[in-house]
């Protein structure tokens, strides 16, 4: 793999496959050699979910994965592939029937597969029609081209405003989550005080989903701020850094991954998308699944990244 040695001491069980999600945004960023050895990689060491979207290298990344699908001979039923749409570089949003349709038949030619496991709509649109969706998602389901539907960035009113008129149960909420971007758990745990941080911006989103079965799968699990760059390392997060240290010795692992596992901690449902495409990074942060952290060590972090418990 271009030089690089892992060993393959970090296969994921059954279970962790389920929570670990390999996304694919910076897939075509890379060589082409060295995208299909990632993916080969993400699959040797127990992978089995794979997040996409229409815009990820303008389609490119689909195309990369469909020749690795092809080239390897991989079984599609082996394999959990979701896409999103509904952002239109350009234009803005759109989840107008035609295209949510015509992006799904797009997203399936690109990677040569029959269905998607799971379409989620990528970002909310102030302008959606929930006749419009479920008019696309109910003929995406009735022809088998997608089975499961979901929404990403999206708050409680939003998703109760689409699903009282879509069919398909809304099953999955992409969102934003790391130590140093939890606003669905800081306005939960400062409820009713005067704290900046207790200030309602996700509107509940976390225990709406879990009153509702929507399955959260958390984005950027290192970023701080929106793409304003890793807290790992960085000098703005001294407290944090150190605290993650320490308990990177206790369980053998990198500070990487027990910010990863900070996310895992949270809902025993929960899902974390790994943005990386560096073999190395990704191997990395697949020992999180390992880390089971304790309530000291869980509200200690939280609380080394800035947080305050009232």
């Amino acid at each position: 793999m271009t030089g690089v040695q892992i060993t393959m001491n970090n296969v994921l069980t059954s279970s962790a496959s389920q929570r670990i999600i390999s996304g694919m945004m910076r897939l075509s960023g890379r060589g082409h050699d060295e995208a299909l050895a990632f993916l080969d990689y993400a699959r040797d060491a127990g992978v089995r979910w794979f997040d996409h979207a229409d815009i990820y290298g303008n389609g490119a990344c689909e195309s990369i994965f469909g020749e690795w699908l092809k080239s390897r001979r991989v079984r599609r039923e082996e394999l959990v592939i979701q896409s999103k749409c509904g952002i239109r570089p350009g234009i803005a949003y759109d989840c107008s029937a035609e295209y949510i349709l015509n992006a799904t038949d797009g997203i399936l030619k690109r990677l040569g597969c029959d269905y998607l496991d799971v379409l989620l709509i990528h970002r909310p649109d102030v302008l959606w029609e929930p006749e419009e969706i479920a008019a696309a998602f109910q003929k995406l389901y009735d022809s088998g081209k997608v089975r499961e539907f979901g929404v990403s960035n999206c708050n409680p009113a939003q998703i109760e405003y689409l699903q009282r008129k879509i069919n398909q149960k809304i099953g999955y909420n992409q969102l934003q989550l790391s130590l140093a971007f939890a606003p669905m758990v800081s306005e939960g745990l400062e409820t009713n005080t005067y704290s900046q941080n207790g200030l309602c911006r996700s509107l509940g989103v976390l225990d709406y989903c879990r009153l509702n079965d929507i399955r959260i799968q958390t984005w950027s699990p290192l970023q701080f701020g929106t793409f304003q760059g890793s807290f790992i390392d960085n000098p703005g997060y001294g407290p944090l850094n150190a605290r993650l240290q320490e308990i990177a010795g206790k369980y053998q692992v990198s500070k990487a991954a027990v910010a990863a596992a900070w996310n895992l901690r949270l809902d025993r449902r929960l899902q974390v998308v790994l943005g990386t495409v560096n073999p190395v990074h990704f191997s990395d942060l697949l020992t999180a699944s390992r880390v089971t952290l304790t309530r000291e060590e869980w509200y200690g972090l939280y609380m080394a990244a800035g947080y305050s418990l009232p």
